[in-house]
């Protein structure tokens, strides 16, 4: 069983001399995401938090295989969320860089990828389960399972906030937003809640008006960002604010929520329901987790990379502990191998606690990590947990639900085989100023 953690096992080994023998050639591990644009808030706070990682374990000696110890070092390629960046810096860091791991945020710009990293057996992670397939059999999905975690904000509203029963929702058309507005849809169904209003809008769209005037038309108890990008939460956020809309603000995330809270209030955004913590919540030290102690990782990562937190601050760090406890394991970096010992861990220890993989129902292969999921809520302008709902025990009431609704926006598997990619989508404008 491999249980422990990362920040765990550091600590213990930190108090044995270590006589290991070292090496001076690095473990490579890749990181592919955008890093510049509009969707940068989901992937340069994750190289930031890649970089504390890489740091921590280089210090404390490196990754251990077969005796011998060896330095890591994260090599990052932008490619600003566009297909044909993904292809050129996947090229790189897999044949000239030779990473031994790609992550990846995952989305349009995995897509062009699928065959490149399955013919050269790269061991891929993605925040985005909806990129697997039967035919993506190196391709894993630990960390995050958006939007699928998404039920568990709606399911806390509907049971503690049952006066609210009437819900708009939008997001953007492309691999991110579309599997979102799906759950989100199928979730409010689930809860008996009633869709009043939905838009889905060009990823490119800078008219803000023309996204929520409608959905504050319909007079919805709450609106619903599912996972649009932080410039556009951001701005329509604010647009309800000065709308003068009293009711529920609901979103994937919501990063940099203490900007929000200056630019409207915090009367407005109290309340305020989304899926990512901050790192110094009560809750979580109190909770089976990946870190063992994750306030000390925000207050690191805070004081380095100040301003910068996000979702993704986190995510890939824990989808790197899984693989560091994978390869010690094994003593290989061979992706068959760590991938084929990550799938045997019993428990595996999930960012949140214990999971289990998950997804040949909607995905034709079990290559994704479900547990629990934290809800959070803006209380007096903090982030602060109110409670950790089970994904598995949404999906095990409500599975077929989901896989309708995400039926008709072509998201399963096989429809989008069928398809291919999508265009690519966010555009360069920056909405926040």
């Amino acid at each position: 069983m491999l249980t422990s953690s990362f920040a765990h096992r550091m600590a213990v080994t930190s108090l044995f001399p270590n006589n290991h023998v070292g090496m001076s050639e690095p473990i490579k591990i890749g990181f592919l995401a955008p890093l510049t644009g509009p969707v940068s808030s989901w992937g340069l706070p994750g190289l930031n938090g890649c970089r504390l990682w890489e740091d921590w374990l280089n210090r404390a000696g490196g990754i251990l295989i077969s005796g011998r110890r060896y330095p890591v070092r994260i090599v990052p390629f932008d490619c600003g969320y566009d297909p044909k960046r993904a292809v050129e810096g996947a090229r790189h860091l897999v044949l000239t860089e030779q990473v031994k791991l790609l992550m990846m945020l995952g989305g349009d710009s995995f897509t062009p990828l699928r065959g490149f990293l399955t013919e050269n057996k790269v061991l891929t992670s993605t925040l985005l389960p909806s990129d697997l397939s039967p035919d993506t059999r190196y391709l894993i999905a630990p960390s995050e399972v958006h939007p699928i975690y998404n039920v568990t904000g709606v399911d806390w509203i509907a049971r503690n906030r049952p006066e609210l029963r009437r819900v708009a929702l939008c997001s953007q058309k492309d691999a991110l937003g579309l599997p979102s507005i799906a759950t989100y849809r199928a979730a409010s169904a689930a809860a008996g809640l009633s869709v009043v209003k939905e838009v889905q809008y060009a990823p490119d769209t800078t008219d803000i008006a023309s996204i929520v005037q409608p959905m504050l038309d319909a007079k919805p108890d709450i609106l619903c960002w599912c996972t649009s990008y932080t410039p556009q939460v951001h701005a329509m956020t604010e647009y309800a604010f000065a709308q003068g809309f009293k009711g529920q603000i609901l979103s994937c995330t919501l990063d940099n929520y203490q900007r929000l809270v200056r630019r409207t209030s915090e009367q407005f955004m109290q309340g305020t329901i989304f899926q990512f913590p901050d790192f110094d919540d009560p809750k979580l030290a109190r909770k089976a987790f990946f870190f063992n102690r994750p306030s000390t990782f925000f207050k690191e990562y805070n004081a380095i990379y100040p301003d910068s937190w996000s979702a993704v601050s986190w995510e890939y760090v824990a989808i790197l502990d899984i693989w560091h406890a994978a390869v010690e394991k094994v003593s290989s970096v061979h992706p068959v191998s760590v991938m084929a010992t990550m799938k045997q861990m019993d428990p595996v220890t999930h960012a949140f606690g214990p999971a289990r993989w998950w997804g040949e129902s909607f995905f034709g292969i079990d290559n994704a990590l479900i547990g629990d999921w934290p809800v959070v809520e803006l209380q007096e302008g903090r982030a602060r947990i109110v409670e950790f709902g089970s994904i598995p025990d949404w999906l095990d009431q409500h599975e077929a639900l989901l896989r309708d609704h995400m039926r008709r926006v072509g998201q399963l598997w096989q429809q989008r085989i069928e398809t291919g990619a999508r265009p690519a989508g966010p555009a360069t404008r920056d909405l926040v100023s």
